[in-house]
């Protein structure tokens, strides 16, 4: 064979083994669905609460202020003591007070004396009168002296009773039973009756008033909702309190009225809760917050936190696989937190599965393999980003 025809086999075979090389070779695998994790909504009774800040005030106070003028003899409590109604408090030097009372009782006894003389003298005019020995002026003067006597004993018998009570406030009591705070006033110290300053302040910690101040605007909301239908007001719902570091109080409290003056500065009403208190945790002044429930929605839809994400505009939006596995975004309105979920507000309904885990693989559009949420799953996975 000649050379040019030696040359020409080898490139047909060559060309040959080179075609069949590439008609063997594997083509590249098709892309997989991503693998999600959905939560499919559905239709449930939903409490809806919100938490508000309040102020603890005491159930009762009072302000212990002296009724008469004197000097202070001797202080009778304990300060920051429990004290009970009635509870002598302090002793003021009572001497004219009870030189009073001492010349009032006489008096009244006086008057007893003539009155007995005045019945005597009456008794025996009637007698004569019956027998026309005195005349009838003589008896109706007689009368006349008795009635007169019975008025002084009453008069002398306020009088005495009257000064029994100025000697009474000479010691002072405690008008309700409560804790005291601190004196205001010494062993010697004059006071007067009705001064402004206070000797000192009592005041009922068990219970205790918890002070609430919710906007106006969320109760019109609120009373529309209840209106149209779409919530159901709730009765007798406990108050949880949360103390000043977040841990929830012991006590629940019971809402006991709200008030019907809105703060125009403020825009907000007082709503006022009883708590009970008998260990003391709760203290006049302390900042709290309390969760209150504002009504029943019963057929509310509540989709997890991590299932909603915000795009560049500020719409919330949520991830949806359709019944093709395909993936779409959604609008989504919410507006209450109950937990860790949200409240719907429309955008999303119930059977409709949104993806709560494998965000970062998906896109709108692209197929996915979804896979339904365990509760450990709802409960353990951190929010997907």
């Amino acid at each position: 064979m000649s050379k040019p025809s030696r040359l020409l086999v080898f490139l047909s075979f060559a060309i040959s083994i080179t075609l069949t090389a590439c008609g063997t070779e594997d083509s590249p695998p098709a892309a997989q669905p991503g693998a999600v994790t959905v939560v499919t909504l559905k239709q449930e009774p939903v409490a809806l609460t919100r938490e508000l800040p309040g102020r603890v005030h005491p159930f009762l106070i009072a302000e212990v202020r002296p009724q008469v003028n004197g000097i202070v003899k001797s202080k009778l409590f304990t300060e920051g003591s429990l004290v009970r109604a009635g509870a002598a408090l302090y002793q003021l030097d009572d001497a004219t007070y009870r030189a009073n009372a001492s010349s009032a009782r006489a008096a009244l006894e006086r008057a007893q004396v003539t009155l007995k003389s005045a019945q005597l003298t009456a008794a025996r005019s009637g007698e004569l009168f019956k027998i026309d020995a005195i005349s009838e002026q003589d008896n109706e003067n007689a009368i006349a002296a008795l009635r007169q006597a019975e008025a002084d004993v009453g008069v002398a018998r306020a009088a005495l009773e009257g000064s029994d009570v100025t000697l009474g406030y000479a010691r002072i009591t405690a008008p309700i039973t409560g804790r005291i705070g601190k004196s205001t006033v010494t062993q010697g110290a004059l006071v007067t009756a009705n001064q402004s300053t206070a000797l000192a302040t009592i005041q009922q910690v068990d219970p205790m008033y918890v002070d609430l101040t919710p906007s106006s605007a969320g109760l019109l909301q609120l009373r529309k909702e209840l209106a149209n239908g779409t919530m159901v007001a709730t009765s007798d719902v406990p108050v949880t309190i949360l103390l000043e570091d977040g841990t929830r109080y012991e006590h629940d409290g019971k809402t006991t009225f709200a008030d019907l003056t809105v703060d125009p500065t403020t825009g907000s009403f007082t709503l006022r809760v009883v708590v009970p208190n008998p260990d003391d945790t709760l203290l006049p002044g302390t900042y709290v917050r309390a969760v209150i429930s504002l009504g029943m929605r019963q057929n509310g839809i509540l989709v997890p936190q991590r299932a909603l994400a915000r795009d560049p505009k500020g719409n919330t939006t949520a991830m949806v696989v359709g019944s093709d596995d395909v993936v779409e975004a959604r609008a989504v309105q919410v507006s209450h937190t109950i937990g860790d979920k949200w409240l719907v507000e429309g955008g999303l309904v119930a059977g409709e599965r949104v993806i709560i885990a494998g965000l970062q693989k998906v896109k709108p559009g692209t197929k996915v393999n979804a896979t339904e949420a365990t509760p450990e799953a709802l409960v353990a996975t951190p929010a997907s980003k």
